[in-house]
């Protein structure tokens, strides 16, 4: 991954309503929640919910499609294991990992 996409990604989850509802997102699976609900759900007023989503999914971290007149939200888990592989794919690399070495050692 690009470095300005990761740090333009983790700007805006920087943002504790973004995170908030980012968390709501990702909660809600693969088939998504309607917009409505997710605005019941994080108590943000309408214009900046849409603000908001606005940005997670110029990031590429949520997408909305239209389902006749229902707006559904979803979080984006490919951009989000993308992303979380990247914070973690040189994890102690200059001294090796102590998660790594753990796994290796027999327990008496």
């Amino acid at each position: 991954m690009i470095i300005e996409k990761a740090a333009s990604r983790l700007e805006a989850l920087g943002n504790p309503s973004r995170l908030k509802i980012y968390r709501v997102l990702v909660r809600a699976g693969r088939t998504g929640i309607p917009v409505g609900q997710l605005q019941e759900r994080v108590g943000i007023p309408a214009s900046t919910l849409s603000h908001h989503l606005k940005r997670l999914v110029d990031t590429g971290l949520a997408s909305q499609e239209r389902q006749a007149t229902t707006l559904i939200c979803r979080a984006d888990y490919s951009c989000m294991q993308s992303l979380i592989g990247f914070l973690a794919e040189e994890c102690c690399a200059d001294e090796g990992c102590v998660a790594a070495n753990d796994e290796n050692e027999v327990a008496p």
